[in-house]
């Protein structure tokens, strides 16, 4: 699926009708030549058009002669039938004060043929004399006419609401992608700024061994530690530098050790309330947020309650469990947690998952190395090019479904922001898009685009077709 362009509307009927009057009427401009001889406008003209804020390409083609295709009126006519190739509507022009004539008839008989959706056009309309021509145009058997004067600009507004209901859908996809896409480009310069240092908060229940294992990073005792729980009662920042054992490199990190977050009815003490507080704080600034588990005693609610709460907020998430020289049964418990966090926590399957021991050491640098890799996927945008032939790929792999009959269509997805991944799908009827298709959606941008276990935000956005009808 290619990037949405404006919709095309091409301007067909026979010779000197004036549509080359109505082009112009519709772009603002004179850039069409118009004349009264027959003919006049022999190639195809395109312009940008505007009636009340829907905008569309509007084409001139040439009038349509019934003459052989070898003959220059012939030509002009093959031009005209391939203008309407990938056209998403045609405003078929009668002279109305003329009345239907047999070439008319032949135009119509046409374009009834044809899959391009078709508003007749009856100019020349104003005053009496083009009633009776407005009346004869209903037995083209296509629809509605819509008077108007292009000359005078009488009837313009008409024709908004004969367009509206084939192309605004699209228009307003057009309009509202770019306007999404230009404020992401706007946007740019602060999304894409040096990443500087990676914002790691520490999270978890009391006496997980969160100040240890900062300690344990920074080689000192910065933080008191101790048996009792619930000692750090501030969200402290300590800005360090961790050398990667893979290349060397320092990387800039600020650690944000956070009070331990205990379930609502043990937070007894107005000052330990604070402590919660500060620690939601910590996880507002923070990229990547480490839920930090105590490996003697698994994984409990409380901790799934922490977690959601990280990812409500949109940061990064990952998992450790700390105290892992003292595990018992490693393997099976390292498993089970994995297990209940892909259950507790359906919506971010597949988080990392790291054993670490803050006495010893044991996979920190793993730990770290981790964090920076999700701060990248966290922070990661990709074209809308690539974005939209995976969508192509995963509505047909799996259609949207069509509760009571209903087509639900989905058209387009666009990146509307990083930190965390945001996306917009537009559509129409997606308020009957079900809950597990929409998870589908965002299963599939997190496993084949490269989001991996962060969050991902997608905002559904209808047409805004006041014509739209059910069905």
């Amino acid at each position: 699926m290619s990037s949405p362009q404006k919709p095309t509307v091409v301007i067909i009927g026979r010779p000197n009708v004036g549509k080359s009057t109505l082009f112009n009427r519709l772009v603002g401009k004179k850039l069409a030549l118009v004349d009264d001889q027959p003919g006049v406008t022999r190639d195809r003209r395109m312009g940008d058009a505007d009636i009340a804020g829907l905008h569309f390409t509007v084409v001139d083609t040439a009038g349509w002669e019934d003459d052989d295709i070898h003959t220059l009126p012939g030509r002009m006519r093959v031009q005209t039938e391939a203008s309407l190739d990938g056209a998403d509507a045609a405003l078929f022009v009668i002279d109305a004060r003329a009345g239907l004539t047999p070439l008319d008839e032949e135009i119509g008989r046409y374009l009834r043929e044809q899959e391009v959706p078709v508003v007749v056009v009856a100019n020349k309309a104003e005053g009496s004399a083009g009633e009776h021509g407005v009346l004869e145009s209903y037995a083209l058997g296509l629809g509605d006419p819509v008077p108007l004067s292009a000359e005078h600009g009488e009837g313009i507004a008409d024709l908004f609401g004969g367009l509206f209901p084939i192309i605004g859908n699209k228009a307003d996809l057009f309009e509202e992608v770019q306007e999404i896409e230009a404020a992401y480009a706007a946007a740019m310069d602060e999304d894409d700024r040096p990443a500087g240092p990676l914002k790691l908060a520490i999270v978890g229940r009391p006496n997980a061994g969160k100040s240890t294992l900062i300690n344990r990073l920074l080689g000192e005792d910065r933080l008191l530690t101790g048996p009792e729980a619930g000692i750090t009662r501030d969200s402290i920042a300590v800005d360090w530098q961790w050398t990667d054992p893979k290349t060397g490199e320092l990387r800039d990190i600020r650690l944000i050790d956070t009070a331990g977050m205990r379930k609502k009815r043990n937070v007894t003490e107005k000052l330990e309330k604070l402590s919660v507080a500060d620690a939601r704080r910590a996880v507002d600034f923070a990229e990547v947020v480490v839920l930090l588990l105590d490996a003697t005693q698994g994984l409990e609610h409380q901790d799934l309650k922490i977690a959601s709460l990280v990812l409500e907020e949109g940061r990064a998430l990952m998992i450790a469990i700390n105290k892992w020289d003292v595990a018992e049964g490693a393997s099976s418990l390292f498993n089970g947690i994995r297990g209940a966090l892909d259950d507790g926590l359906a919506q971010v399957r597949g988080l990392p998952l790291f054993a670490v021991s803050a006495k010893t050491g044991k996979g920190l640098d793993q730990m770290l190395s981790g964090a920076f890799e999700l701060r990248d996927s966290w922070s990661k945008r990709v074209s809308t090019a690539a974005l939209n032939r995976w969508f192509d790929d995963a509505l047909e792999a799996n259609p949207p479904p069509a509760p009571g009959g209903k087509r639900i269509k989905l058209r387009y997805i666009t990146q509307a922001g990083t930190r965390p991944p945001r996306f917009v799908i537009f559509g129409s009827r997606l308020d009957m898009l079900p809950t597990s298709y929409e998870r589908y959606l965002v299963n599939g941008i997190r496993a084949k685009l490269g989001f991996d276990a962060v969050p991902v935000r997608v905002t559904l956005k209808s047409n805004k077709n006041p014509y739209a009808k059910d069905g």
